[in-house]
């Protein structure tokens, strides 16, 4: 007998443009938090561990809610890039926009999770995103808690030449190495930056949370090194948990299956995750 269920959903934006995600519900027993999952630079909800990370945490008794971010280019239709447009108007500011949209529907009852503690939690790129939004709106966000997984320190590590050639041509491209799709950044990801570097500079806005962040980093970490991580841990005041011998995708392959063994890695990220959030939850109903 299945403990969980999985609805599909979308959302519309402030800017009109649709968010589409899937929130796994407990059916066993009264949930305990409700989380959302941010996927990472050319990622998506279904990709590699994510559906099993929100498999597992929901046999748990929590809510989970992964999505597309807006401008991630991606749909349900997993197997490309389907919206490579899209993809060209990304910023951090829409994606941290596209978090609070998913809030707002949470606490209006249009997602389930209302009244329960709710964290974020982000992956790569979507870590960056998880500080942003949470250190931004500090004052209010009344989240529970913020994990991060291998994520980003920073919001552009482009050298100088690379920058000032977006802005001359408009765009900078960058390759899918999963659908071989070649797609553009537009520039406005990163005039958003130049003109408001303060709110774009993660370690600084990271300070502001006023919640307990979970920082998890993989040990062989090969896109993001680990070094990112250990900022990050220092900036929020938290204790990096390393994940040994983990890459950046904790060792899973995409696509995944959920009935697929769990690799170690994946294993003890999940383990720190719902240790954190338990022990959360239980201090705040204490």
């Amino acid at each position: 007998m299945s403990t969980s269920k999985v609805i599909p959903w979308t959302l519309t934006n402030s800017r009109g443009i649709s968010i589409v995600g899937d929130t796994h519900i407990p059916t066993a027993h009264k949930p305990i938090a409700s989380i959302i999952v941010l996927h990472g630079f050319k990622g998506y909800k279904d990709y590699g561990f994510i559906p099993i990370l929100a498999h597992d945490l929901c046999k748990q008794g929590m809510i989970v809610h992964r999505f597309n971010f807006a401008t991630s280019g991606m749909t349900n239709e997993i197997d490309r890039f389907a919206r490579p447009d899209l993809f060209e108007l990304d910023t951090w500011n829409r994606q941290v926009e596209d978090v609070m949209c998913v809030i707002d529907a949470i606490g209006k009852d249009e997602l389930d999770g209302s009244h329960l503690p709710l964290f974020l939690v982000g992956h790569s790129r979507g870590g960056a995103t998880a500080l942003l939004c949470a250190g931004r709106h500090a004052d209010q966000l009344k989240l529970a808690g913020v994990v991060t997984i291998n994520a980003v320190d920073r919001c552009c590590s482009m050298s100088q030449d690379a920058q000032d050639d977006m802005q001359r041509r408009g765009f900078g491209l960058t390759q899918s190495a999963r659908t071989r799709q070649e797609l553009r950044i537009g520039s406005s990801w990163l005039s958003e930056q130049l003109d408001d570097p303060d709110e774009h500079d993660v370690l600084k806005v990271a300070q502001r949370i006023q919640c307990p962040v979970c920082v998890i980093h993989s040990e062989d970490d090969q896109s993001v090194e680990i070094q990112s991580g250990i900022a990050i841990a220092n900036s929020t005041g938290s204790t990096l948990f390393r994940v040994r011998k983990g890459d950046h995708v904790l060792n899973t392959a995409n696509p995944s299956e959920l009935d697929a063994p769990r690799s170690a890695q994946l294993v003890e990220t999940h383990g720190e995750i719902a240790r954190f959030i338990t022990r959360r939850c239980s201090l705040m109903s204490s």
